[in-house]
């Protein structure tokens, strides 16, 4: 994984390695935003649970393995967390074809057995994914166990989406800047364009919401998300 530090904003610190700045967040906005996660993550566990049972059952009786995927996600100022998200995968997939897919839109290659332009979208039929799996990526649910990392503080409702290291690997330094907040389940590239942007676009979103962020725009977001799940659109 690419190596960071943590600098004041604006700060530049010599060496071969990028470096990330911090930016540093208002007090009363740092406060009420971990309020909301705290609230958020709390009562989506509490409600959803038959549903997160339920779940975990249908995974447990087409395929064979653990009901969780655990992964590497890169967080706040580069550093490592585990991400948690509901398997939509057969235990034995392999992940290459992920990392492949991943490289190919960084760099703004065109994707295997794509002639247009490269997007950052997921993988579309992918024969690695189980049925139960397909149901779960649509509606968005195999994200929920996503809310125990918000609960951690790992992760935010509102915030650029946590990258896996091979990810960061492949970043420019102007990248990293998106490592400056603490990640989260959701944000401006999403809710503007995810499927639709290159990967450069969707960074320069991530960091609009950066230069920009406040209470209220975290509203409207989770907001603008609620309602584009209900609608059936994927990102």
């Amino acid at each position: 994984m690419t190596e960071v530090s943590r600098t004041s904003r604006g700060t530049e610190v010599p060496g071969t390695l990028p470096t990330i700045s911090v930016a540093p967040t208002p007090v009363p906005y740092r406060v009420a935003k971990r309020t909301l996660d705290i609230m958020a993550s709390s009562l989506g566990l509490i409600v959803s649970s038959p549903l997160l049972i339920a779940i975990a059952a249908a995974i447990r009786l087409e395929s064979p393995g653990d009901v969780l995927f655990r992964q590497e996600r890169v967080g706040l100022g580069g550093r490592p967390f585990r991400l948690y998200k509901f398997r939509t995968m057969h235990a034995t997939a392999d992940q290459e074809t992920h990392r492949r897919h991943v490289e190919q839109l960084i760099r703004g290659e065109p994707p295997d057995g794509d002639a247009g332009d490269s997007t950052w979208i997921p993988l579309a039929a992918d024969p690695r994914v189980t049925r139960v799996g397909r149901f779960l990526r649509r509606s968005h649910l195999d994200e929920l166990p996503q809310l125990i990392n918000v609960l951690r503080g790992e992760m935010s409702v509102v915030g650029p989406r946590p990258p896996i290291p091979y990810e960061v690997a492949l970043y420019e330094p102007w990248h990293l800047r998106r490592l400056s907040v603490v990640p989260g389940l959701t944000g401006l590239w999403q809710v503007r364009g995810w499927g639709k942007l290159s990967f450069d676009e969707g960074v320069a979103l991530d960091l609009e919401y950066i230069a920009s962020r406040s209470f209220f725009g975290d509203i409207a977001i989770v907001l603008r998300t609620l309602w584009q799940i209900v609608r059936g659109r994927q990102f």
